[in-house]
């Protein structure tokens, strides 16, 4: 297996555009397993830990914009901890320090895993995912980048460069119910927004469909809110739950999150 090291942005782009066969790895937390358990043996590996312009967070215009490499430590520091709380919490879930030091905000986008973690609190932010090729960059919603489990929008050539994302300030929570309460997969998970400014509740939810979706409606919907998330799920039986436990945590988890939100 050959390894790529490009040391910037626009080499890691060249070398995509030359070999679209080459496999993205940053933290390596999905890609690692795939290997371990010989689910997978690229050709080739793009190692994109040298590439400093996917790395950390920065403002532009009222948005934040997040590296693909920005790690789930990152988004639990302050201050993009206080911009972007549901992520913050959502990061602290994940895995163990040494997962959460390693594993990347791009790697969950990349992955698209039905129970990326990472991947309803940026929904409910209406994250944009910023890719990138040869060609040029485009951004487009988080909703139209997840195509199925583990299927996303990226095109042979492209690269997740960041996402990008306007906080809006308003209150906001993550949950997640799991087999144990570290290290594990979700069974389900919610992220929660209650925006007065809009009068909206957002909340997007995980493992509980083909890909994380988002469900909003009117602040004045809030009684019957918890069912309309449940209902909008797609849950599936498998070795970590029913499709009607999940329905069932799902009710639950989002009347705690509006409990938590609107107090």
């Amino acid at each position: 297996m050959e390894v790529l090291t490009p040391r910037s942005l626009a080499e890691a782009l060249a070398l995509k555009a030359e070999r679209p066969d080459a496999v993205p790895i940053g933290g390596g937390t999905d890609v690692m397993v795939e290997l371990n358990f010989d689910r997978a043996r690229p050709d080739a590996l793009l190692n994109l830990n040298e590439v400093g312009e996917l790395k950390g967070w920065s403002r532009e215009d009222g948005r934040v914009r997040l590296g693909a490499a920005l790690t789930y430590a990152d988004a639990m520091r302050p201050p993009l901890c206080d911009l972007l709380p549901a992520l913050a919490e959502a990061s602290r879930t994940v895995g163990s320090p040494q997962i959460r030091n390693r594993g990347t905000i791009g790697g969950n986008l990349g992955t698209a895993s039905p129970a990326g973690d990472a991947l309803p609190p940026l929904l409910v932010e209406g994250a944009e995912v910023e890719v990138a090729s040869v060609r040029g960059s485009r951004r487009l919603p988080l909703s139209e980048f997840l195509l199925g489990p583990k299927r996303n929008a990226l095109a042979a050539d492209e690269l997740v460069a960041a996402a990008v994302v306007t906080p809006s300030g308003q209150p906001q929570t993550f949950m997640k119910v799991g087999t144990r309460n570290a290290m594990v997969i979700a069974v389900c998970s919610l992220a929660l927004v209650a925006d007065r400014e809009r009068g909206e509740l957002r909340a997007a939810y995980g493992s509980a469909g083909p890909v994380p979706a988002l469900v909003s409606a009117p602040l004045a919907d809030r009684e019957a809110f918890a069912e309309r998330v449940a209902a909008a799920a797609r849950p599936i039986d498998d070795l970590r739950g029913t499709a009607a436990y999940r329905r069932h945590a799902l009710r639950v988890l989002t009347e705690r999150a509006l409990e938590r939100c609107l107090a």
